[in-house]
């Protein structure tokens, strides 16, 4: 039996494109781009290549974008990093919290190092309240770190409001946008970000790929310090194979990004759903608000688990965690107050660009026999 695959928020496929990109890298130009001769000069044209593709899918400047192995460096390099280089200014970071941990974990983690940090609350939809933001600013405030997107219900976070607050107030703006870029359009001049954090493999790039949007003139100090590679945020030789891999997929995603036809298919889904459970089925995050791929649903008094593990050919995810065969309610749900015999129940279905219309009837089949 066919198995489909409906985890593109988990991780995505590599691209063939971005595959056949990365190729010679392997093989024909193995100089490194620092060297002078004859060997390094054309992967460092590749490497700056790569930049100037990340840098057109979010409208910034390429010496603006910093690579590094992932999101979760990135979102260490742009909180840590800012922090350590500017706490003699303030002490104060603001975020949700119903961030990745890759934001949650370092926030706490800085907290043993002397900062004090605010969780703001969201709404049932899983939205940050921009006044909610502002309200919890204090003269100590340096940083405020909002994802754009919520990776496990897609409700997406009005962050270009919070990116004109921080503005006012001059206080940097940080974003994990690792969930959206590649799926739906995003300017970080329109947003007022001075960071921004970018996943290869949410987008059809290899893992141990990611950059950091860093605005000219905001300071951070390096995670990894050495010779003067990245603008001297990043030491190390750079992973030029995996940075083209990157640099491709982002190319491809300006080119032909199919929001509309993956949000009409994950639309179809979730009216087919509904049509057949009706309020034994409910939507988890904000109906219109999310990303165009993503559809959280919670099978009332069942449990998500439970249902996945019925259809072993279907790759979807839920946000329980399972500990020593116990199963907890999703962090996330839990902070938008989805009760726990609704939140239990929850499944995380993500399509991607490859998703086809008669897949998602095969899911709606298997669901149908289970349930």
């Amino acid at each position: 039996m066919k198995k489909i695959y409906l985890d593109y928020n988990a991780s995505t496929p590599v691209a063939p494109e971005v595959a056949d990109a990365m190729l010679p890298l392997l093989t024909y130009f193995y100089g490194n781009p620092s060297a002078l001769h004859w060997a390094g000069g054309p992967v460092k044209e590749l490497l700056q290549q790569a930049r100037q593709q990340v840098a057109d899918l979010i409208s910034c400047s390429p010496s603006e974008i910093i690579f590094t192995s992932g999101g979760s460096e990135a979102n260490n390099l742009a909180l840590k990093g800012y922090f350590y280089k500017n706490r003699q200014r303030g002490n104060h970071i603001i975020t949700s919290k119903i961030e990745h941990p890759a934001i949650l974990n370092p926030c706490k983690f800085l907290e043993q190092m002397g900062a004090k940090v605010t969780y703001v609350s969201v709404d049932r939809y899983g939205s940050v309240s921009p006044e909610e933001v502002e309200k919890s600013i204090t003269k100590e405030t340096i940083l405020i770190t909002i994802m754009h997107s919520n990776n496990e219900v897609g409700t997406m976070q009005p962050v270009k409001e919070i990116g004109e607050i921080a503005e006012r107030h001059g206080i940097a703006f940080h974003s994990d946008a690792s969930q959206s870029v590649g799926k739906v359009h995003i300017d970080v001049n329109e947003l007022k970000v001075d960071m921004l954090t970018i996943a290869g493999h949410k987008l059809y790039a290899p893992k141990g790929i990611g950059a950091l949007y860093v605005k000219r003139g905001t300071e951070l100090e390096p995670l990894i310090h050495g010779a003067g590679h990245e603008n001297g945020l990043r030491a190390g030789t750079e992973n030029v194979l995996l940075a083209t891999g990157l640099g491709k997929a982002c190319e491809i995603a300006n080119i032909r990004m199919n929001t509309q036809q993956v949000k009409e298919l994950t639309d179809y889904f979730w009216t087919q759903l509904k049509k057949e459970y009706g309020d034994k089925v409910v939507l988890n995050g904000h109906m219109e608000k999310r990303l165009p791929n993503t559809l959280n649903v919670s099978f009332v008094n069942r449990v998500g688990q439970d249902i996945l593990s019925s259809i072993p050919n279907l790759a979807a995810s839920t946000g329980s965690a399972c500990h020593s065969g116990s199963i907890e309610l999703s962090p996330v749900l839990k902070e938008m107050k989805v009760p726990e015999h609704v939140g239990m129940g929850a499944i995380r279905i993500s399509l991607g660009s490859d998703t086809t219309i008669d897949e998602i009837n095969q899911v709606l089949h298997w669901l149908k026999e289970v349930i």
